[in-house]
């Protein structure tokens, strides 16, 4: 069987499942989305009692606003109190920029010449509760040097850890983000069948990584992947090796790619030539195996993250490959490639209809081969659905 015929079988995934998105560098999903973000923001703000939470640019800052505009030695710093409006610092030559690309109104900007801190300090105290000291979420990524500077210019708010605010928040997906995920991933899927069916002998490994990132980039979704040939796909991530590609040996791809700021991760083993060989077979099906056991196991409100790995590394360990299973099941992915809910061992975290994860069991002999089947997945009312299109056994 050639690669090509691999990539291209298909079994179905499971059904039930909720739809989703987000935004790139412009609020393309219009200002209703955002503005109940900000809504969910505040009322989680105030079910742990918090009064604020200061976020710079990155990832989070860009789910309630629509856009990132990037860090730099001059401050941004988005204020959300948990009542009232939120309001955005900036260079006063920036302020334009972001009001038109980002859905906070409330734009205030700092003079060069200023210490941006002291307008900082004046929303602050605006946004502080009248009756008490304000407690204040930081956003996770938050600089230590402006974490400093907070505690200094704000003296009278107490500081706490905002990661678990903005975890809950996006790590339940809305349709409109699934919506956004399902194209990214449509557009990998696509990308990863088209290179594989451009593969020639004497290929390297960054040729076929160039080769993919364009496949991506003319089907609108930038990206590009890991690509390993033979003995460098038992390399969880590896990188380019100086090998050539020959007849009769395993190419990996593990590839993702991005839809108005929301990415896909899929994983493709295959075997490039005529016959694959036995233990390739043999391995390849224990790996599907294990897969299908987690997918099938899943169940909202009940399914533990690290059940799910349980269940696939017993598959593997009962097939007699235990020890070259040596990463975790999989992680959830969104705005991030990475990001909670992570299937690992430990992980007692209850998986809920909206969370988008990946089921990724792999098995890697160092000096022979690797193998590993990566798919997205969402839990849905009853059960996990598989977004993308799963290979066939072989």
């Amino acid at each position: 069987m050639t690669g090509a015929a691999l990539v291209l079988g298909r079994t179905g995934g499971r059904a039930d499942g909720r739809t989703g998105r987000t935004s790139g560098q412009t609020p393309t999903l219009g200002p209703d989305v955002f503005a109940r973000r900000i809504e969910r923001l505040q009322e989680e703000l105030k079910t742990r009692k918090f009064d604020l939470l200061v976020a710079e640019p990155g990832t989070n800052f860009q789910y309630f606003t629509g856009y990132n505009p990037g860090r730099s030695e001059r401050l941004i710093l988005l204020m959300v109190p948990a009542a009232g409006a939120p309001a955005l610092v900036c260079p006063s030559f920036e302020v334009e920029r972001i009001k038109r690309n980002s859905a906070i109104k409330d734009v205030r900007g700092w003079e060069e010449q200023e210490n941006p801190w002291g307008l900082v300090r004046k929303v602050g105290g605006e946004m502080k509760p009248p009756r008490h000291n304000g407690v204040a979420a930081i956003e996770p990524t938050t600089s230590y040097q402006s974490f400093l500077r907070l505690e200094d210019r704000l003296s009278t708010w107490k500081f706490v850890d905002g990661g678990p605010v903005t975890e809950r928040l996006r790590i339940i997906k809305a349709p409109e983000e699934i919506a956004l995920i399902r194209r990214a991933i449509a557009a990998t899927e696509a990308a990863i069948a088209a290179t594989f069916a451009q593969l020639a002998v004497g290929m390297s490994e960054r040729d076929v990584a160039q080769l993919l990132s364009r496949e991506m980039a003319s089907r609108g979704s930038p990206g590009g992947g890991l690509v390993q040939f033979g003995p460098s796909s038992a390399l969880p991530h590896g990188g380019p090796s100086a090998g050539r590609l020959a007849r009769e040996t395993v190419v990996l791809i593990d590839a993702g790619s991005r839809i108005e700021g929301y990415t896909s991760d899929i994983t493709r083993t295959i075997w490039f030539g005529d016959a694959p060989a036995d233990e390739f077979k043999k391995v390849y099906n224990l790996v599907h195996d294990a897969q299908t056991a987690a997918m099938q196991a899943g169940k909202p409100f009940t399914t533990q993250c690290q059940d799910l790995d349980r269940l696939a590394r017993k598959t593997i360990t009962d097939g007699g490959y235990g020890e070259y299973f040596t990463h975790r099941l999989g992680h959830g992915m969104g705005m991030d490639g990475h990001e909670p809910p992570y299937l690992v061992e430990g992980n007692d975290t209850r998986l809920e209809p909206g969370m988008v994860f990946t089921i990724e069991p792999g098995i890697y002999q160092l000096g022979k081969f690797g193998v590993r089947i990566e798919d997205d997945c969402v839990m849905g009312e009853t059960g996990i659905e598989v977004m993308s299109r799963r290979p066939a056994k072989l």
